[in-house]
């Protein structure tokens, strides 16, 4: 394993990642997966933007939010993967302490925007399925944008703060990662002081970011459940069903995961468990993202028919 040189006994040019060293026999077949799931999630997800943006039925709030779901699945996936196939392919796994900071924040940035995403999508489910009459004047392009916005920026606020907090601990020295990804659970188990503070700041964090997103979903699915059940014909709890269930698939899929590692102390000891907990949500989830919206959803895939249907036209003229 290579050695990082420390500028100090306190700061450190760089880290190694061991990521999955322990399984050395993994490591290859983990690359050839990974690699072909990254490629899926590009393909998918930049699909998905397209079909949005030149399909005029789609331009609605809902393919709106799933455009902006879609980038930010290929900015956090680009933010994280090339790295993991480096890592996994080499036998160094080193990182440059610049490399680390970059991919902390950006990734840190784009989860929690996620985060609050789903959120926003779920009270647009809410709106269209229990308000349809008010759906257009509810839900328009100006609150669309100013949801949006506001879960971008939240995600900046967090990383502004968190980044910060946890790239101010000394680390004296010590520069094995044991995890694939630069995450602030698995910097602060390198600190070589108390980090009370800086769990206690990760925990209102992730309530503010996990807890509190979720919450807010299970009430607007609370009360789309209570529409569905009101409505008599089948095939309108049926078309109901198919527009939310991807939805839930993608929260449970998500959350589930992500509370994992961050709900976890610090001094936690599933450390193999949780890297590959966290492989569903920087690798599986980004992929499923399209695969689940678009066969459970019978407008994407019209539109992707008459897409690619006009993409072997081109070809063929």
């Amino acid at each position: 394993m290579g050695m990082v040189r420390s500028t100090n006994e306190g700061n450190v040019t760089g880290f190694i990642l061991l990521g999955f060293s322990d399984y050395p026999q993994l490591q290859k077949v983990l690359f050839v997966v990974i690699l072909i799931l990254y490629l899926l999630t590009i393909l998918g997800n930049t699909t998905i933007i397209l079909i949005s943006r030149l399909e005029p039925k789609l331009h609605t709030p809902m393919y709106f939010f799933l455009s902006h779901l879609s980038f930010l699945d290929l900015c956090f996936t680009s933010s994280v993967i090339p790295q993991l196939l480096v890592n996994l392919w080499d036998p160094m796994k080193t990182i440059t302490y610049v490399g680390c900071v970059v991919q902390l924040c950006v990734s840190l940035a784009l989860g929690s925007t996620e985060c609050v995403l789903l959120a926003v999508m779920s009270y647009d489910h809410y709106v269209a399925i229990c308000r349809p009459l008010h759906y257009t004047l509810l839900m328009h392009p100006h609150l669309c944008m100013t949801l949006t916005s506001l879960s971008w920026l939240s995600g900046v606020a967090t990383t502004l703060v968190q980044s910060t907090l946890t790239l101010q601990l000394p680390f004296c020295g010590h520069h094995q990662v044991d995890h694939f990804i630069c995450e602030v659970p698995v910097l602060m188990k390198l600190a070589c002081v108390d980090t009370t503070f800086n769990e206690a700041e990760l925990f209102v964090a992730s309530i503010l970011f996990l807890i509190v997103p979720i919450s807010l979903i299970l009430v607007s699915y609370g009360y789309i459940a209570q529409a569905v059940l009101k409505i008599r014909s089948a095939t309108g709890r049926k078309k109901v069903f198919g527009t939310c269930s991807s939805h839930v698939m993608v929260v449970i899929i998500f959350y589930g995961t992500i509370m994992f590692m961050y709900l976890q102390s610090a001094k936690s000891t599933y450390k193999d468990q949780g890297k590959f907990v966290s492989l569903f949500y920087t690798v599986v989830t980004p992929m499923l993202n399209p695969l689940i919206y678009t066969l459970r959803n019978k407008e994407v895939k019209g539109a992707l028919g008459k897409f690619l249907w006009k993409i072997l036209l081109v070809n063929l003229t």
